[in-house]
């Protein structure tokens, strides 16, 4: 593979290093991709993460993703990786990325830059939910489309897709419809500002850089609520306080954002389910319990 990376980047005029490469080494990344660390001579370094030929269109979304976030991001606050070139090369496709150093730190500007992105990007939505083309949250395909009510949107391209493909487990979707029914008029009422989001913000597809800013990658984005993005925050952990109250002070939650974290969630949730099975599908049936309760 490192063979087939090094021959890729010889045909890559956009990655300009002026010097050879020196190593290429794997480094640690998630469970579709492989990822590695490109060393030159002159010490520069590019991050590349490999895949099958069949997938370029994963990284042809994170690139858009990418793009998007780049031009929301303040960068006093947030960093966002450039891409810098996206090749197929024989029967892997590559997407080369900036390199960016990373340590633990506080998360306050990360928490500022989110609400900066969210904010200003609500100036500039295209006055509806949703994303042009189809895209993906981890393995699986985000479904494509529009809607200018909220309720509506997350309901019927979001909850829907992966409850029907939940049935692969046992979820009869008919059994859903009157929950499915309650979510999208409770959301409708809400009227949240149109925000773009980074779509899948678990902690490991963010992080502090060696300079301090907050930083996002490895997007599944969308226009939507911006709470979507501070809900699963709070699914997995990993969020300090700091990163809350920079958030916070930028630009606030209103009293009733915990309230619609199990729905957004849920999403998150089923979509673990249909990809890993196991827990997630328990803690699915019993997310769908407790919004019926509501009802």
């Amino acid at each position: 593979m490192e063979e087939l990376i090094q021959q890729a980047l010889s045909s890559s005029n956009k990655i300009s290093s002026n010097s050879l490469i020196e190593k290429i080494t794997p480094v640690g990344g998630g469970c579709i991709h492989k990822a590695w660390c490109i060393q030159f001579q002159n010490d520069k370094r590019v991050f590349a993460k490999s895949n099958h030929i069949d997938n370029i269109n994963m990284f042809k979304f994170e690139r858009e993703c990418l793009s998007i976030l780049e031009r929301f991001a303040n960068k006093s606050y947030i960093c966002v990786p450039k891409t810098l070139d996206l090749i197929s090369f024989q029967n892997i496709s590559i997407l080369f990325l900036e390199w960016i150093d990373f340590k633990q730190s506080q998360q306050n500007l990360l928490g500022k830059g989110l609400a900066l992105l969210h904010k200003s990007s609500s100036e500039w939505s295209p006055k509806k939910f949703g994303w042009e083309k189809e895209g993906f949250i981890g393995s699986s395909t985000q479904i494509r489309g529009w809607d200018s009510n909220w309720g509506e949107f997350f309901v019927n391209f979001r909850l829907r897709p992966q409850l029907i493909k939940a049935k692969a487990w046992g979820v009869i979707v008919d059994d859903y419809e009157d929950v499915l029914k309650y979510l999208s008029s409770y959301l409708n009422d809400h009227h949240p500002r149109i925000s773009i989001v980074h779509g899948d913000l678990w902690s490991g597809n963010c992080g502090s850089t060696k300079n301090g800013l907050g930083s996002l990658y490895d997007p599944a984005s969308y226009w939507a609520d911006r709470e979507v993005d501070i809900s699963m925050t709070k699914l997995f952990g990993g969020f300090n306080r700091e990163f809350y109250k920079g958030y916070e002070e930028i630009w606030p939650l209103d009293d009733f954002s915990s309230d619609r974290s199990e729905i957004y969630n849920l999403y998150h949730l089923l979509n673990h389910a249909n990809i890993f099975g196991g827990f997630y599908k328990e803690n699915s049936l019993t997310t769908l319990k407790n919004l019926r309760s509501r009802i």
